[in-house]
């Protein structure tokens, strides 16, 4: 199952060797699910009809600048409630590689986070109605660490992702398990 995806991120354009390391290969990259976007664009249309109404609405003796102003005010607004969010829906980026989980996210300034594949002690999923409806959800990765509890939500193709994650882990756990054994060659 992970060769079959792995020759699917290749044939997509998926899979990049910038800072992966040797011998690790990226088997999933996936950004939140669209439906994030629902709100914010809801807004947008609420900018754009409020904008087009108020310079309808004023009379025809109102000068340009007026109108020039409803326009700026209008564009701003957008930026604001529908292109920042935008911008972040598409800079975050959840990887799954064959030796670990990622998070990328940040417009300007990135953070990121990785949880080793040998690590991860359960690997769940949560979906209301709405991510049902959608077919995404929230996956719920544990780790014994300190901080070992990572939530990420919107995850498309939940119920595969969690498969491929909790397919991923148990090679991992066998790969690592192995290393050392005698007349293993390592």
């Amino acid at each position: 199952m992970v060769s079959h995806i792995l020759l699917l991120a290749v044939i997509m354009g998926y899979v990049t060797s910038g800072d992966l390391t040797q011998g690790e290969q990226l088997v999933l990259r996936l950004h939140p699910h669209g439906k994030i976007m629902v709100r914010p664009a809801l807004v947008l249309l609420l900018i754009v009809a409020a904008a087009i109404v108020i310079v309808l609405v004023l009379p025809q003796s109102v000068a340009w600048p007026v109108r020039a102003a409803v326009g700026v005010a209008a564009l701003l607004a957008a930026l604001v409630w529908f292109v920042v969010p935008f911008l972040q829906w598409r800079t975050t980026t959840y990887e799954v590689t064959t030796r670990r989980l990622r998070l990328r996210e940040g417009i300007i300034s990135r953070s990121g986070r990785d949880f080793p594949l040998n690590r991860i002690s359960d690997v769940s999923f949560s979906q209301g109605l709405l991510d049902r409806m959608f077919g995404c959800g929230r996956l719920i990765v544990e780790s014994p660490s300190e901080n070992g509890r990572l939530v990420l939500t919107g995850i498309p193709d939940i119920r595969r992702v969690q498969g491929v994650l909790f397919q991923l882990v148990g090679d991992e756990e066998a790969r690592v398990g192995r290393v050392g054994q005698p007349g293993d060659g390592t």
